[in-house]
């Protein structure tokens, strides 16, 4: 469906991004699958990182009050799974139904994904400016999305190019990189931006507190859909204020399931409906 230069698609891929909102809970991860599931997604994601490649030592081991430990070591330790928890939510996801994918963050967690045979690759904005790691995703010629948070067009330009050299599948997320993101400086239209100035598929992946942006974004021809999903918004963790509990997701995942019925295909037409309120209310006979 085309409406002026813009193409509606029929489907919108709908993300429910767990990433570390379960708090290294296989309980919880297995509830915001059941959650993602009800409302309609179509996939949810994780995230997996080698702690000692991602972050310094000084880092590690400074001081951060959580519920695992005194030291960020400890509270990263304690939201990262380990393979047995990602054999069980492979085997969960595909017991309901639910595709799932993860966003590595360093290159041994990308290798180690590829045990899974998983539908997509992911490319956190993080990670867009790191050539090594962009290799490692392309190569595989696996179907990847890229989220463009904190880029510049240089920086997608030479991404890009890593992915057409490997002859990769490569769908782009506008991103804003804040947590929550203000709707002010969500720029949705920039996904236009980015679709004419690379010619790819172009998706939002959003980081607000609100859903409208989502659905905004659909309406202008987003093919993919990413949120952060929660049980609780008052619950630990960094990307919980970001996140949106089950009935903004049904909702917004409702409302993204009605566009392509609201917005039809653009042709002027009478209904057949129409046809009887017009002999109705038009009490003149009109000239033929």
């Amino acid at each position: 469906m085309r409406i002026t230069n813009l193409e509606i698609p029929r489907h919108v891929y709908v993300i429910g991004e767990i990433g570390i909102n379960h708090n290294g809970d296989l309980g919880i991860a297995k509830q915001l699958i059941d959650m993602a599931k009800r409302c309609g997604c179509d996939a949810v994601k994780f995230q997996k990182r080698t702690l000692d490649i991602v972050y310094t030592q000084e880092l590690l081991d400074s001081p951060r009050e959580s519920p695992w430990g005194t030291t960020q070591r400890q509270q990263k330790e304690g939201l990262e799974f380990d393979e047995a928890d990602y054999d069980q939510i492979d085997t969960y996801c595909k017991q309901e139904g639910l595709e799932w994918f993860a966003s590595a963050w360093d290159i041994p967690s990308q290798k180690f994904l590829r045990k899974y045979n998983l539908p997509y690759n992911k490319v956190a904005s993080a990670l867009v400016t790191h050539p090594d790691f962009l290799e490692a995703v392309a190569e595989e010629k696996r179907p990847t999305f890229l989220s463009t948070g904190m880029c510049t067009y240089d920086e997608i330009d030479r991404a890009v190019a890593i992915f057409k050299k490997h002859a990769c599948a490569l769908t782009l997320l506008h991103t804003v990189s804040e947590y929550p993101a203000p709707e002010e400086v969500l720029n949705i239209a920039c996904m236009h931006a980015l679709r004419d100035r690379y010619g790819l598929p172009v998706g939002y992946s959003g980081h607000e507190a609100s859903v409208s942006p989502s659905i905004i974004a659909a309406a202008q021809g987003a093919v993919a859909i990413e949120r952060h999903i929660t049980l609780d918004r008052a619950m630990y963790g960094s990307d919980q204020s970001a996140s949106l509990e089950e009935a903004g997701l049904r909702d917004m995942v409702a409302m993204i399931r009605k566009i392509p019925v609201v917005l039809g295909d653009g042709e002027k037409r009478i209904t057949a409906k129409e046809v009887g309120v017009a002999d109705k209310l038009r009490y003149w006979k009109p000239a033929q």
